[in-house]
């Protein structure tokens, strides 16, 4: 693991120090959790508080924090931003062996750039072309006329189905599964026909897909993810799907078939996303939401809740429902008070009032 110093990661960042430039760094960490030998980063009110007693040996900062009784300090515009370039030179990706593993099975038609790494057990189909400083970890499965990109890492057993394209970059974690059928049947008799899935599956340079990430190809047409989208584990994405670019997903969501989502939209954790949605550019989803099929999701206010709505309209329908218990007391005393009221007159009447 390499080590900085303070003065190397300001340059880096595009920081100046404050303090010990030659303070030697060999990790990173959360401000509670630093050494004096971890870099850390400061954003908010919250985290200004607790930087003051970190023992982090060096924290980046934006121009508002007090350096009063602190370590050494990288000032920059953009902390977290700083923090993640800088992490990125302290922990470098993983080295390219170059070393094709002699137990790998690959077709006599499938062409790997040299510099590439292929590790133990892994299948590569016919016609299948890996680009240069692509590594492959344990048991990737890559099927016939596959397109990896230039410096794309796949972790242990992620599976690529046939024909589907990869750019440039990508990261695929354990367990992705790219390319398989899509769930498409047609009402035949007493049962089901299953609809051809011929498609297939292209994804944009710089995309990050979580472990056990499930992306299907088209029915017919593209299933496709655009230049740095980003998603969390345990994510599927239905056939014809067509995700935008610079995309965030959280874990758990689902997307059913043919649903758009312009770019840079943001979506949270265990959202369900119904047949044929569309999320416009830079649209904001809710975790749990439930998008209904055709609905349209359009930029601005957030939207929560299931059947998702805008924010404000979700928060006073939680007010309302907190109410519920009141309300009902409230009726069962007004039922109570004209029981009585009834009573009362119907005794008046048989008494002859």
């Amino acid at each position: 693991m390499p080590a900085l110093t303070a003065a190397q990661i300001a340059d880096l960042c595009t920081g100046s120090v404050e303090g010990d430039a030659a303070k030697i760094i060999t990790g990173a960490n959360s401000l509670e959790d630093a050494s004096s030998d971890d870099l850390s980063f400061v954003t908010g009110k919250k985290a200004h508080a607790k930087a003051h007693k970190s023992r982090a040996g060096c924290l980046i900062v934006d121009a508002s924090f007090d350096r009063e009784g602190a370590s050494t300090l990288i000032r920059v515009s953009d902390p977290r931003g700083a923090f993640a370039k800088a992490v990125g030179a302290l922990f470098p990706r993983q080295t390219r062996s170059g070393v094709i593993h002699p137990t790998a099975l690959i077709a006599s038609t499938a062409s790997i750039a040299p510099g590439c790494s292929v590790g133990p057990y892994c299948v590569i189909g016919e016609g299948a072309v890996i680009e240069s400083g692509c590594l492959l970890a344990d048991g990737c499965s890559i099927g016939a006329y596959v397109r990896l990109g230039p410096d794309c890492t796949l972790h242990a057993r992620v599976t690529i189905y046939e024909r589907v394209t990869v750019g440039s970059r990508v990261i695929l974690h354990s367990g992705c599964v790219i390319g398989a059928d899509g769930f498409g049947f047609a009402p035949s008799g007493e049962g089901y026909e299953k609809f051809p899935q011929i498609g297939t599956v292209q994804i944009g340079d710089d995309v990050e897909i979580g472990a056990n990430c499930c992306i299907d190809r088209a029915a017919l047409g593209v299933t496709s993810i655009g230049d740095g989208t980003k998603l969390d584990n345990l994510i599927h994405v239905g056939h014809n799907c067509r995700i935008g670019k610079h995309v965030l997903v959280a874990a758990q969501t689902g997307f059913s078939g043919s649903v758009t989502v312009g770019d840079f939209a943001m979506i949270g954790g265990q959202a369900g996303i119904g047949e044929k949605a569309s999320i416009e550019a830079r649209a904001v989803v809710g975790g749990k939401a439930g998008i209904l099929t055709s609905q349209r999701v359009r930029a601005g206010e957030p939207v929560w809740g299931i059947p998702a709505r805008p924010l404000r309209q979700h928060l006073k329908g939680l007010a309302h429902v907190a109410k519920l218990q009141e309300l009902r007391d409230g009726v069962r005393e007004l039922k109570r008070r004209l029981d009585q009221l009834t009573e009362e007159r119907d005794l008046e009447t048989k008494n002859g009032g």
